[in-house]
């Protein structure tokens, strides 16, 4: 149905409104259109998946350098490597523009597990190279 020209109703119907305030609950968009789409089972599978991504980011983050070859394969490999690691943070920046709670609190809590991975392996792995390169121990 044609809407007048000085009408001040919208006539794009592909358009939807934004919730621009965080809310809670299982009624949301994550990443793109009809995902988890109203349903609990798929809501609790985004909760997963943006836990696993932030959790991804900085496992990624720590990644050993790539230090005994040297050239364009050594470089091709970090280069992928951080490319993936951007890609999948940007993949959790718009899960957390969702604006729901739960996203937002699963995406902070797979970064600081991931963090705390990391740097628990950190000194266990220097203990571990340490004991190995003593020859007096």
């Amino acid at each position: 149905m044609p809407t007048p020209p000085n009408s001040t109703m919208s006539t794009n119907d592909n358009m939807t409104s934004m919730q621009m305030s965080f809310f809670w609950g299982k009624d949301v968009v994550v990443l793109f259109r009809g995902w988890p789409d109203n349903n609990l089972g798929m809501y609790i599978l985004a909760l997963f998946f943006v836990f696993f991504l932030g959790f991804a980011v900085e496992v990624l983050s720590a990644s050993p350098r790539v230090l005994k070859t040297t050239g364009v394969v050594s470089s091709l490999s970090q280069a992928g490597a951080y490319a993936i690691r951007m890609a999948l943070a940007y993949l959790v920046m718009l899960s957390v523009m969702s604006f729901n709670l739960g996203i937002f609190i699963v995406a902070v809590a797979g970064h600081g597990v991931g963090h705390f991975l990391v740097n628990f392996r950190k000194p266990a792995a220097a203990q571990t190279n340490s004991l190995t390169l003593d020859p007096k121990v």
